[in-house]
């Protein structure tokens, strides 16, 4: 983390657990009374909305605005959330499904409106070691005392190094307040992660580095290639590369479809896409693509996408 984000962490402070919405779920189950609005940005990664619900607490949405085709933090749709009494904002950056890294001033202010709140912010960055070239993620606990104060993060070396079998994350916090609530954690919370994958965390974070950097220029090399193939072939399909990840958000609205797209090109191009409503009703008429495979087979997904419409 000190070398890839200018983030020092005391080992001390860092706790293992099975995996990230373990962690998320445990800490909800923790931190929030029954009832209790937890703030999510959809579209977003489908298990943030039953995890929630799992957990007693009671979802809110404040759906990401989009600015020029770009997916952004909507910051009055935050305050108007946390100013109407949620008190648990749960943070996805990098963003699944959009690969957004966010800005560091826009986390800066979600870092405000939380202390002004009394917000409590646990964020997710288990894609952040696939930050890819352009773009640097900013750890939330990096950003001042504030953010310590109010946020835990969660990390994992299960999609940089594509471990997550072996069930192995970890939930960092910063400050008194933030200790003192993971220590609430019943102990099954960080004894149920896995001793394969404690050795295979270790072995990817302290040796890995080299192997990540290759992955990061692949994942270049297929957002880039994503862009071209669909000029080529599926013009209508509106595409921005992530920032991070491997994973293509597609808006597929244009081609006027009278069913969502994920069936008809499962149907008649016979490719398994995700489909967009899985992550919000803002996801519909889009599909999820996920771009780490080879050159060949990204694409043969795009010509059978193609050919499911001809």
């Amino acid at each position: 983390m000190l070398a890839r984000y200018d983030w020092a962490i005391d080992p001390a402070d860092v706790v293992r657990v099975s995996d990230v919405m373990v962690g998320i779920t445990e800490l909800l189950r923790v931190a929030a009374r029954p009832g209790d609005g937890v703030v999510v940005n959809p579209p977003v990664y489908p298990p943030f909305f039953s995890h929630v619900v799992e957990a007693g607490c009671r979802l809110v949405e404040a759906p990401l605005a989009v600015s020029r085709g770009r997916y952004e933090l909507d910051l009055e749709a935050l305050r108007s959330a946390f100013a109407a009494g949620s008190r648990i904002y749960l943070l996805c950056n990098p963003h699944n499904p959009m690969g957004r890294v966010f800005s560091r001033s826009d986390l800066l202010q979600v870092v405000e409106l939380a202390e002004r709140y009394g917000v409590l912010v646990l964020s997710d960055e288990i894609h952040a070691p696939l930050t890819l070239p352009g773009a640097r993620h900013t750890p939330f606990l990096s950003l001042g005392e504030s953010a310590r104060a109010r946020g835990i993060a969660l990390v994992s070396a299960s999609k940089g190094w594509n471990i997550p079998g072996l069930k192995c994350a970890q939930i960092v916090v910063a400050s008194d307040p933030m200790r003192a609530l993971i220590r609430r954690l019943p102990e099954h919370v960080w004894f149920r992660a896995g001793n394969l994958g404690v050795i295979a965390s270790v072995a990817a974070y302290r040796d890995g580095g080299g192997w990540l950097d290759e992955l990061l220029a692949v994942l270049d090399r297929n957002r880039n290639l994503m862009s071209t193939l669909l000029a080529e072939r599926l013009p209508g399909v509106v595409y921005r590369p992530p920032e991070a990840g491997y994973l293509g958000w597609l808006d597929c609205r244009a081609l006027g479809l009278p069913q969502e797209p994920v069936d008809r090109f499962l149907e008649r191009g016979r490719v398994a896409l995700t489909a967009g409503l899985r992550f919000g009703s803002q996801g519909s008429g889009h599909v999820r693509v996920t771009m780490a495979t080879s050159r060949e087979i990204l694409a043969e997904i795009v010509e059978r996408m193609r050919a499911a419409l001809a």
